[in-house]
């Protein structure tokens, strides 16, 4: 098995771990972010962890977005880093590349690697990284504020971060399929577009909830958001942005393009007389965006979230349609 845990295994885990405080604010809980803690005087420190252990070919840059996408969806300004990185066997070429992005990642965002660890771990086949980011902010934004009648908006599009995946680890059958080399370098340089803090920044005064989906895709990330908020988001397929190199590469390949790794994508959910605002805000930075769909009151017996997507109704997360490949070609 492979994947994150399941909403009731992790609800275990987490009602068995961890001390109470005061000052915390949002604790961990399925499809929240970060963490929230009152640092007091109306500031909010954001915490968030990640790993990144498949992607090879840019796991460093994509470990520095990854995590500081989970502070900027919680409508901070990522600051710091620490970073974790655990090697199979001593390889100073692949030190040295992963430093090498870790260090122009962080550069680009302005965010300040403080500290981490590094050592070898025999019973690893592939580097394993983890990265904690930490950002403040005086407007702490939950995945859990979605409200009933709230429009629910994507940017840039679905499976940006799968797309350049698809590209680079997976280039070969790629080819084999019928992508041509124009389309996979296109692809590739979706890897520049992981990063949600500009988007973030320009829609966490209007946002009532903001998540970035990661693994398993747009399916995941609005169930996810949909379970923290405890309402339905209700989406049609033909809504959702999808860039025609995804959509080339992932029909080829027979995935799902709403189901693999979606980060350098938001959601966000705002009031109807945001939405106008939201999106020319967006548009003034260049960023693509679209209201893929709305927020209604659950229709679960246990007032449940869920996803509803072309009428299905989806309370389970998806495996994320990517893990297969990686486990073939192991």
């Amino acid at each position: 098995m492979i994947g994150k845990l399941d909403p009731d295994t992790l609800g275990h885990v987490l009602d068995r771990t961890g001390a109470s405080s005061v000052d915390l604010l949002t604790g961990a809980a399925y499809g929240e972010d970060a963490a929230a803690i009152d640092l007091g005087d109306g500031e909010t420190l954001v915490v968030s962890s990640d790993p990144i252990s498949l992607a090879a070919d840019r796991a460093g840059t994509l470990g520095v977005y990854v995590a500081c996408n989970d502070v900027a969806a919680s409508g901070a300004d990522p600051e710091f880093l620490t970073n974790v990185i655990f090697l199979p066997e001593e390889n100073n070429e692949t030190l040295t590349t992963l430093t090498d992005q870790l260090d122009a990642a962080a550069d680009a965002l302005g965010v300040t690697i403080v500290g981490g660890h590094t050592e070898y771990v025999s019973a690893l086949d592939r580097p394993l990284l983890s990265l904690t980011a930490f950002g403040r902010t005086d407007y702490h934004v939950p995945t859990g504020g979605a409200q009933p009648g709230d429009r629910l908006l994507l940017t840039k599009g679905a499976a940006i971060e799968g797309t350049g995946i698809l590209a680079t680890d997976f280039v070969d059958a790629a080819r084999e399929a019928g992508i041509e080399q124009a389309t996979l370098n296109r692809a590739t340089d979706f890897f520049e577009e992981i990063s949600v803090h500009p988007e973030a920044e320009r829609l966490r005064s209007a946002a009532t909830a903001m998540h970035d989906p990661t693994e398993g895709g747009v399916v995941t990330g609005c169930v996810e958001l949909a379970a923290a908020s405890g309402v339905d988001l209700v989406v049609e397929r033909e809504s959702v942005p999808i860039r025609p190199e995804t959509a080339a590469i992932c029909a080829a390949i027979s995935i799902d393009p709403l189901r693999i790794f979606g980060s350098g994508a938001l959601l966000a959910t705002v009031p109807p007389s945001a939405v106008d605002p939201a999106l020319d805000a967006l548009a003034e930075a260049d960023i693509d965006a679209a209201v893929i769909g709305e927020v209604r009151e659950s229709s679960g017996d246990n007032n449940d979230g869920a996803l509803v997507l072309d009428g299905e109704r989806i309370t389970t997360a998806p495996t994320d349609q990517l893990y297969p490949l990686w486990e073939d070609n192991s």
